[in-house]
């Protein structure tokens, strides 16, 4: 190869590095995130199954509905030879993430994929964990948080306009029902082969909610984290 060539593609490889680097602005308010993740803005998962060189892939791009485990099951139900699902979206339903990474995985060989430059969040994170294998391409996004129950603000000011005891009652029933999504969330980790660590050095660390002080509750692993707690898995 002419020094000329070896120069030419030299820069083409430092140009596609930038473009998942430096290129890319940080959020300042989570400084291990890209400020705009390339998560979809469909109000609902869309499952789109296409043609991917010789293999049949599944796109699902969108938010993490309530129906999506069933609309999931019927899709792969319909198309067997799927062989991967690549996976686009800003969470949702975390019930309904854990039931629809339960679809994936009793599909047995069905990878989930986070492509380069596609961010997968929140309770998309349980779905990408149903495959079996699972892949984080590099310039993927696995973003984590600290799941919480109170983002129905509604709820929330009615009951402060209810008085103390609809507040209280309130409190009582988010505590009880966050308890039990991490007792749900623990044991899912653990049928999909995935450590409790990350539970408990990773999400349950980040703040739910923001403050003056440190306005971060986003957090995206690397590569090295994704393996070592058992995310993904390491090349071939």
């Amino acid at each position: 190869m002419s020094l000329l060539r070896k120069i030419a593609r030299i820069g083409v490889a430092a140009l596609a590095l930038a473009s998942l680097t430096g290129a890319t602005a940080m959020d300042p308010a989570n400084p291990t995130c890209p400020l705009n993740p390339n998560w979809s803005t469909n109000p609902t998962m869309k499952l789109t199954i296409e043609k991917r060189g010789e293999m049949k892939v599944m796109l699902a791009e969108g938010r993490v509905d309530p129906g999506l485990p069933e609309r999931l099951a019927a899709a792969l139900k319909a198309n067997p030879d799927v062989g991967e699902i690549w996976l686009r979206s800003p969470g949702g339903d975390a019930r309904a993430g854990n039931a629809a990474g339960r679809v994936i995985r009793s599909n047995m060989g069905v990878t989930t994929r986070i492509p380069a430059g596609w961010a997968c969040f929140s309770a998309c994170n349980f779905v990408f964990m149903g495959g079996a294998p699972r892949v984080i391409d590099p310039g993927g996004l696995f973003i984590v948080h600290m799941f919480t129950r109170t983002g129905d603000r509604s709820a929330i000011d009615m009951s402060v306009a209810m008085g103390t005891d609809a507040t209280r009652e309130l409190i009582g029933d988010i505590e009880q029902d966050s308890a039990l999504l991490a007792s749900e969330d623990n044991d899912f980790l653990i049928r999909m082969g995935i450590s409790r660590k990350l539970l408990t050095e990773v999400m349950y660390r980040q703040q739910a909610v923001a403050t003056e002080e440190n306005k971060s509750t986003r957090r995206c692993l690397t590569l090295d984290e994704a393996l070592k707690y058992g995310v993904t898995y390491a090349p071939e």
